[in-house]
This record gives structure tokens, C-alpha cells and sequence, in this order.
């Protein structure tokens, strides 16, 4: 009988893997910014079997590299200074040892962790409940912008995890609201800028409510000294981890475009008709850009959110909510929203106006290309920005590449994205690219100095493309097949086309003597042949077709009086 129970438990033991439900596997590629690893499984760590439960549950398949030299440390209680890429799952690496630590039993705080942002703040807490959900554990996130009385009456329970923004906490524990004496973990996300010098002072006095034997982790994809100076003042013989070999992702490509300004909602509508985007951030440089672009892109028909710091807080947190619930395709943001967000789904982020220094730069496209996955980012660089675009690729020592023609879609789409669509994609591009043509063999042999513009516009879109990177003075076409330039090009077409219908109403009128029965018919056809120019026409040209249709209908009155008087 012993032995039967000895096989089964260890039965149980060996098939509550089957059990989970674990979510769709995620067949995307992976770059080695997460897949270069030691082999190790999350099983080597010895974690309780309900917070393994919680982490498959989660999505999570094997650590990352952040997560293989972080975990093991933290679990020690050794303090931690670590620095890593963007999206390379650095959340994970420290709420896995926090959880792990948790004693349930004891009512009392035991872990605090402190993010810059109230997103970041929101994101981060529903990860811990994500997996910590089998351990029963109480975590509650404090933000401002939220009710006080709120906080006050949720810490009167059970909480074992804050998460919060500095200046809440600190207020709460300045009313004694929050007793950190029992605290053993003190962690910071995005280290970088909570130690910058307007949160610094705030957290030298939350460290003053913790215990003198506490463990510090420190994590961040960048350290100024602001860093070194804490690490010196606060840390004891911190373990360093740096997998900074490059500071930009692997799985992110970077394009340019020179635009001017005016010419950057045009250049924006054309790529969102170009690229393949399942979401994209759509990053400007202050809040009231952010509105009046978010109302843009609307006007062009597109799906768009906005979200910025002078909003109420529910508003930010809804939209924060339904966006990361694919609710909405396109999201306009400051910088509001650089630092720790993960979204998946999002493998677009474009700079509608460029950042001004390296670091807001690093994380505003960090928001692509997240965990190891595929992603783009696109500048839109006007000519005061060129020096700026220079100083970002000598900081993170990266080159910025000007935007091809065409941007291939492996690039920043998952293979089973692009199998799922590429027949009507590719049979659109066809079309367009057939009508094209079409347009052009026909005007070839209606006018005979056509071929010469023709050659002319090709040249100059030639050299739309160069090699080299060249600052434009002038409103030239700068902007790599992404600007107004293709519409300068187009007026010679439709100029052409227009001249070549003048001259056959024209031709038309002449014969109206020799044919006086089909003169009528004739001149009304001709009236609509003007009209369809004006439909098609660029807006400079319309004008002139109107008056080329009235002067073809004074003609058509003339001719019919002269018929009369015959």
C-alpha cells in the first residue's frame, strides 16, 4: 500500500505540467538578445511548484539571460546592480526571487518595488498577480493621481508587495500609513531614472524607513553616475550584472527620412499604406503635439489613442488598458510612456518628432521588438534634428540607416504574419504598380514630349535614394519615397495629360464648321472630359482646367451661332 502511494504522488509530482493551462505557444523568432543562454530551466532554481505553475502559466518557456544570472543571486539576498537591454525580460529576473521570498503567512510588507511611471507602476503589479497567483500573496499598487483614502483603507489589510511611484509611497509613509520595518526587499526598476536628481532625494528618505540589513536590486538598461554614486552610499558588495554588449536590440532595424515639418502627416499616412503595422507608438515631443496629431490621424481614418501626462489618470489607465488589449491599432504618446512598457503586439514605433538625447531615444524604441522579437522604428528627421541623429549614433554606437523604397516585411513581421497576408498584399502592390504603367504607355503615345519628362522624373527619383547621407536646403524630395516629392512628380503627369485633352477639344472645335451636326455632342463631351481632369487633377491644376472648359464652352456657343446664322 506505501509503495502505491509513494507512485502515485510521485505521478502527480511528475505530470502537474499537464495540468496547467498554459497559453498559445509563441512561434515568432527570437533574437539572441533572449535566446543565448546557458540551457539552465526554470525548474533548476528550486522554486515552490505554485510559483512554477504561475510562471508557464504566464508564457514563460525557459529564464532569459537577464533572468539566468539574476535569479539565483536574488534568491541569496544578495544586493544586485544589473544592467540589460529593453525587453529582454528584466521584470521577470525580479519578481520571480521577490515572490519566491514571500512568507504568506505574515501580515506584514515584506517587498517594495518602485517604478518611475504610473503605467510602469500598473504593468509591473499585474505581473506579480500574474504569477504569483497560486501562492496566495496580496499585492497592491499605489500611483499618484488616485485616490489617498483609497490606499489608506487597502493597506489596513494583508499586503505583502507594494508597487508604487516614489512620491505616493513616501507620502504614505510619512503618515505612517505603511510600516516598512519588517521590509527586506527594496527594489527599483528602471534604476536610471529613479535616481535621477528629481526622484534622488525621495529615495534616500524611503530608505530611511527600512530595516539597516535589507537587500537592494537595482535594475536598468542604462547607469549614469548618478547610479555609482548610490551603488557606493547605499549597496553592500552588490552583484554586477552588465549584458549590455550593444545598447539597441538586435531584432530592432532603424530608418530615417528626411522630411520637412509640414511634410510629416503626409509622410505618416504613407507609411501606415505601406507598412504591415499590427501596433504601432507613435512617439511626439510634448503634449499638445500629441493631441493635434492624434486628431490627424483620425481624419486620415486610422484607429489612434493618445495618451500624455496632463491626462486625468482613470483616462491614461483606460486607455493604457484597452490599447494593450488591442483594442486600437495606433497609439500617439510622449515620452510618457519610454520606460518598461511591454506590449507584445507592437512591432511599429515611429518618431514622429525626434527625440533630443540618446537615452530617451534607446527607450522610446524599445518599445518594439520586445523579447527578443522582431520590430522597426522609423525617424522622421527634419534638417534641425540632423545633428542630434549624428550625436544618438556616436552614444549608442549604432547607424541609422535612410528608409528604402520598399521595407521588407521580414524585417518586423513574424513569418506566420506575413504567410497569413502576403497574397493580398503582394496582389495590391501588383495592381497599383500594373496601373502605373498603364498610365504611363498611354501618355507615351498621346504626347510626344512626354518620354522627355518621363525620363526627367526618373532621374530625379533616382536620386530620392542616395547612397550617401546628404542634408537637404531646399524643399527637395528628401524624404526616400516617403514625402511630397512623388506628388511634384505626378503634376507633370497630369499636366501632360491635360494638354494632350485641351488640344484634342481644341482640334474638335476647329472641325465644328465642317460637322455642324456633331459639333453639340462634341463640345458636351469635351465639357466632361474637363470635368473628369478637375476630379483627378492635383489641386494647382484645377483652375486651369476650368478655364480651359469655360474657353471650350464660349467656343461651343460661337460655332452653334454661326450655325444658326447659316
Amino acid at each position: 500500500m506505501a509503495d502505491s502511494k509513494n507512485n502515485s504522488s510521485l505521478d502527480n509530482s511528475n505530470d502537474w505540467k499537464s495540468q496547467l493551462d498554459l497559453p498559445p505557444k509563441d512561434t515568432r523568432l527570437q533574437t539572441e538578445d533572449v535566446t543565448n543562454t546557458k540551457g539552465n530551466e526554470f525548474e533548476d532554481y528550486y522554486l515552490k511548484r505554485e510559483l512554477l505553475m504561475g510562471i508557464f502559466e504566464a508564457g514563460f518557456e525557459k529564464p532569459s539571460p537577464i533572468q539566468e544570472e539574476s535569479i539565483p543571486i536574488a534568491l541569496t539576498g544578495r544586493d544586485i546592480l544589473a544592467r540589460a537591454k529593453n525587453g529582454t525580460g528584466k521584470t521577470a529576473a525580479f519578481v520571480i526571487p521577490a515572490l519566491e521570498k514571500i512568507n504568506p503567512s505574515s501580515p506584514s510588507l515584506q517587498t517594495l518595488i518602485l517604478v518611475p511611471t504610473r503605467e510602469l507602476a500598473l504593468q509591473t503589479s499585474q505581473v506579480c498577480k500574474t504569477i504569483g497567483k497560486h501562492l496566495g500573496i496580496n499585492i497592491m499598487v499605489t500611483t499618484g493621481g488616485t485616490t489617498l483614502k483609497d490606499d489608506i483603507m487597502r493597506l489596513s489589510e494583508t499586503v505583502h508587495i507594494l508597487v508604487g511611484t516614489p512620491g505616493r509611497v513616501l507620502d504614505l509613509a510619512c503618515k505612517s500609513v505603511i510600516d516598512f520595518s519588517k521590509a527586506e526587499t527594496f527594489i527599483m526598476d528602471e534604476a536610471d531614472k529613479l535616481l535621477s536628481p528629481e526622484f534622488t532625494p525621495v529615495i534616500e528618505q524611503l530608505l530611511g524607513f527600512f530595516p539597516p540589513r535589507r537587500q537592494i536590486l537595482l535594475y536598468s538598461a542604462t547607469f549614469p553616475l548618478v547610479v555609482k554614486t548610490f551603488k557606493d552610499k547605499n549597496m553592500v558588495k552588490p552583484y554586477e550584472i552588465n549584458l549590455m554588449d550593444e545598447l539597441t536590440l538586435r531584432g530592432v532595424t532603424q530608418y530615417y527620412a528626411f522630411v520637412e515639418e509640414k511634410q510629416k502627416v503626409h509622410c505618416l499616412n504613407t507609411l501606415f499604406s505601406k507598412l504591415q503595422i499590427n501596433q504601432s507608438i507613435i512617439f511626439c515631443n510634448s503634449t499638445n503635439r500629441v493631441e493635434l496629431l492624434a486628431r490627424k490621424i483620425t481624419e486620415l481614418g486610422y484607429s489612434c489613442f493618445y495618451s500624455h501626462a496632463r491626462m486625468l489618470q482613470n483616462h491614461r489607465n483606460r486607455v493604457f488598458h484597452d490599447f494593450r488589449n488591442g483594442s486600437c491599432r495606433n497609439l500617439v504618446c510622449s515620452d510618457l510612456l519610454t520606460r518598461g512598457i511591454d506590449i507584445q503586439a507592437v512591432n511599429v514605433v515611429i518618431n514622429f518628432d525626434f527625440p533630443r538625447n540618446a537615452e530617451t531615444y534607446l527607450h522610446r524604441i524599445g518599445r518594439s521588438g520586445r523579447f527578443g522579437h522582431l520590430g522597426l522604428a522609423i525617424n522622421l528627421v527634419t534638417y534641425e534634428d540632423r545633428f542630434n541623429l549624428y550625436k544618438i549614433e556616436q552614444e549608442l554606437g549604432t547607424e541609422i540607416q535612410p528608409i528604402p523604397p520598399i521595407i521588407d516585411k521580414r524585417l518586423y513581421v513574424a513569418p506566420s504574419a506575413i504567410d497569413e497576408y502576403p497574397n493580398q498584399l503582394l496582389q495590391q502592390e501588383q495592381r497599383q504598380q500594373q496601373h502605373l504603367q498603364h498610365q504611363q504607355m498611354q501618355q507615351r503615345k498621346m504626347n510626344p514630349n512626354f518620354n522627355r519628362n518621363y525620363n526627367n522624373n526618373n532621374n530625379n527619383n533616382n536620386n530620392n535614394y542616395p547612397n550617401q547621407r546628404q542634408y537637404p536646403n531646399n524643399n527637395q524630395n528628401n524624404g526616400q519615397g516617403y514625402n511630397n516629392g512623388q506628388n511634384m512628380n505626378n503634376g507633370n503627369q497630369y499636366n501632360n495629360r491635360n494638354n494632350y485633352q485641351n488640344n484634342r477639344n481644341q482640334q474638335s472645335n476647329n472641325n465644328a464648321e465642317q460637322n455642324p451636326d456633331q459639333n453639340q455632342n462634341q463640345n458636351q463631351k469635351n465639357n466632361q472630359n474637363s470635368n473628369k481632369n478637375n476630379f483627378n487633377a492635383p489641386p494647382g491644376y484645377q483652375n486651369r482646367n476650368q478655364n480651359d472648359s469655360n474657353r471650350n464652352y464660349r467656343q461651343y456657343r460661337q460655332n452653334n451661332n454661326q450655325n444658326s446664322n447659316v
